[in-house]
């Protein structure tokens, strides 16, 4: 048994350093056992120091108890041991491995519809053509064109960008504006939303001077029709989901013209139904599943 000593103080440190003080030895030279921790009480009531136990000396190796064993000359005994250690090695039965072998079964089963799904992406192509015509023709050019143009060149000069402005007509009443350039993404936004922004200023800004009313539709970079035939790929993606499962999904909130994209793309989807929920900013479209 080593030697040891029993030491007390405000926390387990000081209670060591008091410790080596009292035994003159390094920290190395010893081992330390907290017998109790310091505890500080409520407003000093209650206030516990630590004790620990500090144990030093040379340590007692009781290894040489081990060697008498191997002692007794008995090496008959132990060889034929390690003979027969070794053909059990070679002999375990691991040859049920062909059952392993046959599980490949249900992975066949698994990779069916992995192959499925990759087949309804196949899809997304088909939904591109609707989207693509971006040149609804010749420029227009009237009175809310040119107000357009001009207040659209302002809000780009003040934003620090340079973009080639392009209103078009595509039917009376609404107007569709392509702004063309390089690196409009910080027009763009996360999502559209600085588009979104420009696009209501203009609106705002077009149809406050009197006259008729008209809608504008604002996109760069045609980021429109992308965004188009994703929120397309992922309402069908979600469609699937609800049938699937039979519940309801509810998507991230979306302006009017995102909704309005959602419903299309599942006006004729069998066992879907789609709605919207909440308030603007916060308004979602839900897809529930249709039980009749």
């Amino acid at each position: 048994m080593r030697d040891f000593i029993d030491v007390t103080g405000k926390n387990e440190d000081e209670a060591i350093s008091k410790a080596l003080a009292q035994l003159n030895l390094d920290r190395d030279d010893v081992s330390v056992e907290v017998l109790e921790r310091a505890k500080s009480g409520f407003l000093g009531l209650g206030a516990c120091p630590a004790k620990i136990r500090v144990y030093y000396g040379p340590e007692e190796e009781e290894r040489p108890p081990v060697s008498p064993e191997p002692l007794p000359s008995e090496p008959a005994g132990e060889e034929p041991r390690r003979e027969e250690a070794k053909p059990r090695r070679p002999a375990p039965e691991k040859r049920e491995r062909p059952e392993r072998r046959e599980r490949p079964a249900p992975q066949e089963k698994r990779e069916r519809p992995a192959a499925e799904k990759r087949e309804q992406p196949a899809e997304s192509p088909r939904r591109e053509e609707p989207i693509q015509p971006v040149s609804p023709g010749e420029e227009a050019d009237d009175e809310k064109a040119a107000a357009i143009k001009a207040f659209l060149s302002g809000l780009l000069e003040h934003m620090g960008v340079s973009a080639g402005i392009k209103v078009y007509l595509p039917e009376k009443g609404r107007y569709k504006v392509i702004l063309e350039g390089q690196g409009l993404g910080a027009l763009i936004g996360r999502r559209g939303e600085t588009l979104d922004a420009v696009q209501q200023l203009t609106s705002y800004a077009v149809n406050r001077g009197g006259g008729p009313r008209v809608r504008i539709h604002l996109d760069a970079e045609n980021y429109r029709a992308k965004r188009e035939q994703s929120l397309q790929h992922l309402a069908r993606k979600v469609a699937g989901k609800v049938v699937r499962y039979r519940r309801s999904v509810t998507l991230e909130p979306m302006n009017a013209y995102e909704r309005h994209v959602i419903h299309t793309a599942l006006q004729d989807y069998e066992g879907v139904t789609t709605y919207s929920t909440g308030t603007d900013p916060n308004r979602r479209v839900v897809v529930a599943f249709d039980r009749g």
